[in-house]
């Protein structure tokens, strides 16, 4: 028996101090949304363990910290977030953890003249802009050169090979994009989320709440809302991942009761990617998935 447990505490050293000498030799990340985890993991290779604290579904403008996020950020080598109060009062408790730890706001490098001001406030939805979310890209290959300076060659390839693979995306959304009929080319969502989208690929883009989807709506917000659809005979309208579909099922209603049909013309993701192991689960699937569904929708397919 005493052989045994000799043998077995042997083992569970050795698992231990393996386990443990793995853990040096990559950077442990923590990212806010899936976006930002995709991209680092994207850019990190072998190199990072990234875990994302928001998971399909999940909407980072209302989201609230756990005990067990805490305990993430806290042991977390770099932390990554979007920035421009997309995340709402996580943004305090990164203020307070970056006088202690590396904690970085990818949207931090771009322009502000390329952002997008709502009343004073810049719209957080960058990466809707591929052009915008290249920066996001540079942010985080430089973060994890400084951090992590013998594998910064792997970083500059990874990224920029990354940022070539955007623009080629970008290219593919356009031509998708310009194949819908100038008049039909209206983007009805539940918040403004898509105004970078509307920007880059020539779309008018209305949202029922504002930026975020804390914004308060009312029955005139809807009244509004369907005035337009009916007075522009617009025939789809759409959903969000990470919103609720009442909001929209209520503009639906309303327009039925005027007399016109307007379908929900799919599920976007806005501010969460799909499930992992799915297409819509990576940036670049989940945005030509976007495209794909917003251009059959709006064309009539």
């Amino acid at each position: 028996m005493k052989r045994w447990l000799v043998v077995w505490t042997a083992l569970l050293l050795l698992f231990g101090c393996e386990t443990k000498e793995h853990k040096k030799d990559v950077i442990y990340v923590v990212a806010t949304t899936g976006q930002i985890a995709d991209l680092v993991e994207r850019v990190g290779g072998e190199h990072v363990h990234v875990e994302a604290l928001m998971g399909p579904g999940v909407d980072p403008h209302l989201y609230k910290a756990t005990q067990g996020d805490i305990q993430k950020l806290s042991q977390a080598d770099v932390i990554f977030y979007n920035g421009l109060h997309l995340e709402g009062k996580l943004g305090e408790i990164f203020s307070k953890m970056s006088k202690t730890k590396k904690v970085v706001p990818i949207s931090e490098a771009i322009p502000k003249e390329k952002l997008i001001d709502v009343d004073g406030v810049y719209d957080p939805h960058i990466w809707f802009d591929l052009d915008l979310w290249s920066y996001a890209v540079r942010t985080v290959k430089d973060e994890l050169s400084a951090i992590d300076p013998k594998h910064k060659q792997t970083y500059e390839e990874r990224g920029e090979e990354y940022i070539s693979e955007l623009m080629k995306l970008k290219e593919e959304a356009k031509r998708e994009i310009s194949s819908i009929p100038k008049q039909q080319r209206v983007l009805i969502t539940a918040h403004d989320a898509f105004h970078y989208f509307g920007r880059a690929y020539d779309i008018e883009v209305v949202g029922l709440q504002g930026l975020s989807t804390d914004a308060e709506y009312g029955l005139k917000d809807i009244q509004e809302l369907v005035d337009l659809i009916v007075s522009r005979n617009i025939q789809a309208v759409f959903v969000e991942s990470s919103v609720s579909k009442k909001a929209i099922e209520a503009v639906v209603e309303g327009a039925k009761q005027r007399g016109h049909h307007v379908s929900i013309g799919g599920e976007l993701f806005s501010d969460a990617l799909g499930r992992k192991g799915t297409e819509e689960g990576t940036f670049i699937g989940m945005y030509r998935y976007n495209v794909k569904t917003i251009t059959q929708a709006l064309k009539g397919e």
